[in-house]
């Protein structure tokens, strides 16, 4: 990192340094055109969404299945809700991802539902 990195750094807020950590750590060169950030997106929006997931929950026997989890992209953060699947391949916390389908809002929490998605590769 040289000195003018270092200088810019210092300038970027909290999220705006986690934000470029994340994008980083997703081995993207540059960010899909049609990805949206967290702040920017609005209940009802079809949205294309990317970050890292924070967290992971599997419904337990009893319930109706599902996989939550939680995404965060340096701006904000949203549930990604799967119904009806208890098991997702390579869905793992700290995994990168990319997400599309429509941001619903009907709590205070934003959540897509049953989103296309797309994991970032592993890196070794």
């Amino acid at each position: 990192m040289g000195i003018r990195d270092r200088f810019v750094a210092l300038g970027q807020s909290r999220s705006e340094a986690e934000a470029d950590e994340l994008r980083s750590r997703l081995a993207l060169d540059e960010t899909p055109p049609d990805v949206t950030p967290l702040s920017s997106c609005s209940p009802g929006d079809v949205v294309c969404v990317m970050g890292t997931i924070r967290s992971v929950t599997i419904r337990p026997a009893g319930r109706a299945p599902g996989t939550d989890i939680e995404i965060f992209d340096g701006s904000g953060s949203v549930n990604v809700v799967w119904m009806g699947r208890r098991r997702m391949a390579g869905i793992s916390a700290g995994r990168g991802i990319i997400v599309h389908g429509r941001m619903t809002c009907t709590t205070e929490n934003p959540t897509i539902y049953n989103p296309r998605y797309e994991l970032a590769p592993v890196s070794s």
